[in-house]
């Protein structure tokens, strides 16, 4: 009986820890002076080329918010060389706010990477300008992409707020 009950026990407190579990990390973002994020890169990943480890220091999103308000303009990053391909970002500004994020490079020599990209691409375009910075998320699946598009995005925002 008292097996039955431990083990009664046990399984309900499982349950209660799996359930309590959150999985999302997009329901708020981390704050600009936060050092814990890591940029999702992960130690013993394959060649990365010349990428960065994805959002990088803590201070990429305070490029937009600590200094002076960027003139409205185009802005275009730098070309980073990933494992499939160059990745280059263009920003538009508007009174100091990103309005739109595009790709205006990107992997797309084959029907893979075309599949791969047309998914990607958009979702990350949109997530630059709702976090207003470099800080986004990665798109699962399009992990080079992800993080030649976060580092280029970085030096439009840099260039654009500087």
């Amino acid at each position: 009986m008292r097996r039955i009950i431990a083990a009664l026990m046990g399984t309900v407190s499982g349950l209660v820890m799996l359930f309590s579990y959150h999985t999302s990390t997009n329901t708020v973002a981390a704050p600009a002076g936060d050092s814990t994020s890591d940029g999702g890169a992960t130690a013993g990943s394959p060649d990365t080329g010349s990428v960065a480890s994805g959002s990088g220091s803590a201070d990429q999103g305070a490029a937009a918010t600590d200094s002076a308000p960027a003139a409205s303009g185009t802005y275009t990053g730098d070309a980073v060389q990933t494992r499939y391909g160059p990745v280059q970002v263009q920003i538009t500004v508007e009174n100091g706010v990103m309005t739109s994020a595009d790709a205006v490079q990107y992997p797309d020599r084959d029907r893979r990477d075309q599949q791969i990209n047309g998914y990607a691409v958009p979702v990350l375009n949109a997530a630059a300008v709702d976090a207003q910075s470099a800080q986004i998320d990665g798109v699962s699946g399009a992990t080079f992409t992800s993080m030649g598009y976060v580092q280029s995005l970085q030096s439009a925002i840099d260039e654009a707020f500087q």
